[in-house]
């Protein structure tokens, strides 16, 4: 068993359908252990940085 989300072109090459990044592959996943990513931020040479990123968001459709 699994689950599939989304789609790719004929040959599998490409996303076509509910792209995600990466990062937003990780948020979910720390989502699931009971981490809030966005609260995983470190500061470096003055910048904040994440370990999902500014963009990575949590894909809920698939936790449903």
């Amino acid at each position: 068993g699994g689950t599939s989300y989304g789609a790719t072109d004929e040959l599998g090459y490409n996303s076509v359908e509910n792209v995600v990044h990466v990062n937003d592959l990780h948020a979910t996943i720390l989502h699931l252990m009971g981490i809030d990513h966005e609260k995983l931020t470190y500061r470096f040479q003055g910048r904040d940085f994440r370990l999902t990123d500014v963009h990575g968001k949590v894909i809920k459709p698939i936790l449903s």
